[in-house]
């Protein structure tokens, strides 16, 4: 079993044949595929998506680059998002919702201020405590810098939020989230993982220029890392400039066992495993 635990499958990229990607995931072995929102209406648009199939999930959220589509009523509308779906887990949340996200800082394209940014994160990490939902985050540097101040802000204020939980009996102290995509450090990698954070492994890994990542994955337990597409974008060996799709994330478990010197068996069970723990997922009815 399989999971794609990052995947754009509501861009109209996949207009003409999302039910065939589906299909193709099916096939390829997987169980469960998320769907991250990058702003109010995508994120309502996702949840409508997860609802056609019982492989897909959603996450809501406003995406760093995004910011300038926030306003006063994004939270509210958010929260709608999570508590109204006719179906419910057994914890009595929205059934399909497992996450707020996508999440967090990219000083990069420069969409919107590291100020702005960083205002928006915080205000959706208060939210994740109140709906007791892990974060799925985005971090991109300023030049694809593999360390930077990107990296050094995100980590700051996710230190300061686990420390504000210490001591209680939050959920999320043991599944805060994940850093998706990663791309950066193995310092900062380490600093997340102490943390309680995933670590997001996408179609880079698998490219002949990518040494540093296979690196920085080699460095890190497999019982911390989640498999991850990040469709449209980004796939992997062989398939590097086509359109992405859920069923290639088998070629990042190929090369993450290759780095570890396991079957992709034992990484596709060991990641499938952690994607459950950080989305509670099989508590669906």
């Amino acid at each position: 079993m399989l999971t794609d635990t990052h995947c754009h499958l509501d861009l109209d990229k996949f207009d003409a044949d999302r039910d065939e990607v589906i299909r193709r995931a099916e096939l390829a072995g997987l169980s469960r595929i998320l769907i991250p929102g990058l702003t109010v209406a995508s994120s309502r648009n996702v949840v409508q998506l997860a609802y056609t199939h019982p492989m897909l999930f959603a996450a809501v959220g406003v995406h760093p680059n995004d910011a300038s589509t926030w306003d006063e009523q994004t939270i509210s509308s958010l929260k709608q998002l999570i508590s109204s779906p006719s179906k419910t887990t057994l914890s009595g949340r929205g059934g399909k919702v497992v996450a707020i996200g996508e999440i967090g800082l990219d000083y990069y394209w420069k969409a919107a201020t590291p100020k702005d940014q960083i205002e928006i994160l915080k205000l959706q990490l208060v939210l994740a405590l109140e709906v007791r939902l892990p974060v799925v985050l985005h971090c991109r540097e300023d030049g694809d810098k593999e360390h930077g101040a990107c990296a050094e802000d995100l980590l700051n204020i996710l230190e300061h939020w686990i420390i504000n939980l210490e001591g209680t009996n939050h959920p999320l102290l043991e599944r805060p989230g994940v850093l998706h995509s990663f791309s950066g450090s193995l310092e900062i990698a380490q600093r997340a993982i102490k943390l309680g954070f995933f670590i997001g492994i996408t179609g880079p890994i698998t490219y002949k220029n990518a040494d540093n990542r296979r690196r920085v994955t080699a460095g890190l337990p497999l019982e911390k890392l989640l498999i991850e597409t990040d469709s449209p974008f980004l796939a992997p060996h062989p398939n590097r400039g086509k359109r992405n799709e859920p069923a290639f994330v088998a070629n990042i478990a190929d090369k993450i066992a290759e780095i570890k010197s396991c079957t992709p068996q034992e990484v596709a069970a060991m990641t499938t495993k952690n994607a459950a723990r950080l989305f509670a997922w099989e508590e669906t009815v």
